[in-house]
């Protein structure tokens, strides 16, 4: 059975609400949800699962309405918790989870941690046997996904990536086997592709 996941990154979240559980979108975060409507214009929809992070709802809330869709929240499509304190040094702390998927912080989770739960959510997800499924999550939980079916895919990439609010990411599979992934930037159109099979 062939089957494709949307993995849906939120869209701009206002960074000056610390709370990670609840930081919502910016007003242009929130605009560019309706972005979403157009690219899944032509695409077939089955069901709709999202992290239950506030930001994540906000975003694949109007395509749910649209398609009068309920939206499954699952906890382990949650973003990774970085610790439970703000730091200022992010970009050195993100090249040191990259090069160690064990690194974390004190009262954080490590890559490997992250990837694994969202590993577990994907497996069920899939057997669902749904061909077309929609997951509204965050940059650093799909990357490890990503990462996980695709041993190339590491820091640059992630890098590449990781300004984008919102992308979507495209796995298809075929008897839950990943065959092709590729990242649609849904501002400019372009696609970055690779082919696994």
């Amino acid at each position: 059975m062939k089957q494709i996941l949307y993995l849906v990154r939120h869209a701009e979240p206002n960074y000056d609400n610390h709370d990670d559980i609840n930081r919502e979108l910016t007003p242009k975060g929130l605009q560019d949800c309706q972005r979403l409507i157009d690219y899944f214009r032509t695409i077939s929809i089955d069901q709709i699962y999202s992290s239950p992070y506030k930001r994540a709802l906000q975003t694949i809330q109007p395509l749910a309405t649209a398609r009068q869709l309920p939206i499954n929240t699952r906890e382990n499509l949650r973003e990774r918790k970085v610790d439970s304190i703000w730091i200022d040094d992010f970009e050195a702390f993100l090249v040191n989870q990259w090069q160690d998927f064990t690194f974390k912080l004190s009262d954080g989770e490590s890559l490997q941690e992250v990837q694994k739960r969202q590993l577990e959510e994907v497996k069920t997800i899939l057997e669902d046997n749904k061909q077309h499924t929609i997951i509204s999550s965050h940059g650093t939980a799909i990357a490890t996904i990503l990462a996980a079916f695709d041993k190339q895919f590491g820091l640059d990439d992630f890098q590449r990536i990781k300004t984008l609010f919102p992308f979507v990411a495209v796995l298809q599979f075929d008897h839950r086997q990943i065959q092709s992934i590729h990242i649609d930037n849904i501002f400019t159109g372009e696609c970055h592709a690779r082919y696994l099979i």
